[in-house]
């Protein structure tokens, strides 16, 4: 990953992150990508929803995207259920606020999340493209803070097939660069 520095278990703040930055090649650009979704969900005891999404979707962006790089939030913070209170207020606050620099923030949402619905939040008012997948279209978040929203993962991975999400990252990054 790109990031200057990557919040760990360890040191879950120090980090200074922003728009596009050179790749190897002066002329290519990197796209920086939150992977948002649902962790907790409506869980009532401690626990997770199943994660295998985040692999998949890490997957598909190599794939078909491959200038991304990619911040998978629970990557770096597996036991984040056992955190306590300090720590886990300063990695909440920390993603939330990284959200604001991204090019591109991927929320899945099988179900509704209210982190993600954070993490969407500050993408969209910051500038950044928010993509959802999602079967919930009537939901309010997932209908006035998506620039695209596709049904499931086969849906989504069409659109990077095709180009469709590429393409809608030029146009956005493009119009914003513009107004600078």
């Amino acid at each position: 990953m790109a990031h200057d520095h990557t919040p760990t278990e360890q040191s879950p703040c120090k980090v200074t992150v922003g728009r596009k930055q050179p790749s190897a090649p002066a002329t290519s650009m990197r796209w920086k990508v939150f992977l948002a979704g649902v962790m907790q969900g409506s869980m009532i005891e401690k626990g997770l929803v199943p994660q295998d999404y985040r692999a998949e979707l890490k997957h598909l962006l190599r794939q078909h995207l491959p200038e991304a790089d990619v911040y998978d939030p629970l990557a770096d913070h597996r036991n984040s259920l056992e955190y306590d209170r300090r720590t886990g207020r300063e990695v909440f606050f920390f993603h939330n606020e990284m959200c604001r620099t991204v090019d591109l923030l991927i929320a899945y949402l099988p179900q509704a999340s209210m982190g993600t619905a954070i993490e969407m939040w500050e993408a969209y008012r910051h500038g950044a493209v928010v993509v959802t997948i999602s079967p919930m279209r009537h939901n309010w978040v997932v209908k006035f803070l998506s620039h695209r929203i596709y049904s499931d993962l086969d849906a989504f991975r069409v659109a990077l097939e095709t180009g469709e999400i590429r393409r809608l990252l030029q146009e956005r990054i493009g119009k914003s660069s513009l107004q600078r």
